[in-house]
């Protein structure tokens, strides 16, 4: 395959009108057109790396669209893959949640979900991993946990602590979320409140579980996140046992710390595209701004990850190419994948032909994943 004519961001951050030859799902030169196969003419289009979600759960409303609708797995999965590739997502890590809840986020959704994936792992057109969110007072799940990253079944390993705030809503008095906890759980509430407070009763178990997985981790080379550090003490503290990802941190002391400790920084991209948090968390592009965010991920919505990268250049946050790396070659290079996220020759052949002038600012007219065309619309 020959792209020819295209505006072509090179891996120096170059823009550059070029051709690339694509052979054997890599990328076999930049600046001449020698593939086998179709020509494809780019002009008066961008050709970027293939985007890396390094964190994506829209998935779910996929899996269920409404409180206590079910779609079948193999349906849901091919519809989520299908989006992925239409908005230039060439790798993708589904943020698996794994909790004490039953439902949505519980054990045998977790299970079905990894099994379904494995099984039609070889019909996406997305490249899709696995980032299980593992609820940290999930306890009983610690051994299941260690077999599936032990057999090569986990690519990212997460560090969620939701139940704090869980435990804090259903022992107040207003309970404005308890809705959304019992709906995605199918529980009533006297039985959920019921089961959190069996749950929270086990506290004094979890360091010991994190310590555990984290090992498990270490010894199989998987990468891993903390989800929304509050403090400085607690980012040292999974720095200290190799989780080296600072997965939407909440203040910015716990930031300054990642910086400091040279760990990198992932925000969401709907933050960027919205222009806030929706939770009144911290603000993605003043953090890209300061230097304190290394990777943008699609978080709740996948469209969101080509707009914000756009938006950013266009704000003056930074550059195009700065932008574009946070939803490519940072994520892949946090993740411990060094064959993709930019386009150099050798490097495998993930990557999006983008109109930067369409409706919405920017469309994806053609995906290309390890040298295929997985998506396309006319140009």
């Amino acid at each position: 395959m020959n792209i020819v004519n295209g505006r072509v961001l090179l891996a120096d951050g170059e823009i550059a009108e070029t051709d690339l030859s694509i052979q054997e799902g890599r990328i076999a030169g930049i600046g001449a057109a020698a593939g086998a196969g179709e020509t494809i003419d780019a002009a008066g289009h961008l050709v970027l790396p293939g985007i890396v979600d390094i964190h994506g759960d829209a998935f779910e409303r996929q899996v269920m669209p409404r409180p206590g609708v079910h779609v079948d797995h193999d349906i849901a999965f091919m519809e989520t893959d299908r989006q992925l590739v239409g908005n230039g997502i060439t790798t993708a890590y589904h943020g698996i949640t794994y909790s004490w809840e039953p439902g949505l986020r519980g054990a045998e959704q977790c299970r079905t979900v990894l099994e379904t994936l494995q099984r039609l792992k070889n019909s996406f057109g997305c490249d899709t991993r696995v980032h299980l969110r593992w609820e940290t007072y999930n306890l009983d799940a610690v051994d299941e946990v260690m077999d599936w990253i032990a057999s090569g079944r986990i690519d990212l390993l997460a560090f969620n602590d939701h139940t704090p705030m869980i435990v804090r809503e259903v022992r107040s008095q207003v309970k404005k979320k308890i809705g959304q906890y019992t709906g995605r759980t199918g529980l009533e509430e006297g039985a959920f409140v019921a089961l959190v407070d069996r749950v929270a009763a086990r506290e004094d178990e979890v360091p010991g579980a994190i310590d555990t997985l984290a090992g498990a981790a270490r010894e199989h080379g998987v990468a891993q996140l903390s989800h929304d550090d509050r403090t400085a003490e607690i980012r040292s503290r999974f720095d200290a046992i190799g989780c080296r990802i600072a997965e939407f941190p909440m203040t910015d002391e716990a930031a300054g710390k990642a910086v400091a400790l040279g760990n990198p920084i992932v925000l969401g991209c709907p933050n960027v595209m919205r222009g806030g948090s929706h939770n009144g968390s911290l603000n993605a592009a003043e953090m890209v701004r300061i230097g304190r965010c290394d990777i943008l991920a699609s978080d709740y919505y996948y469209p969101s990850m080509m707009v914000s990268a756009f938006k950013l250049a266009d704000q003056g946050d930074c550059s195009f190419a700065q932008a574009w790396a946070k939803i490519s070659a940072n994520p892949a290079r946090a993740a411990g994948l060094t064959d993709r996220g930019e386009i150099a020759p050798g490097k495998r052949a993930d990557l999006v032909i983008v109109d930067p002038d369409a409706p919405g600012r920017a469309r994806a007219k053609v995906t290309v994943s390890a040298g295929d065309i997985v998506h396309r619309m006319r140009m």
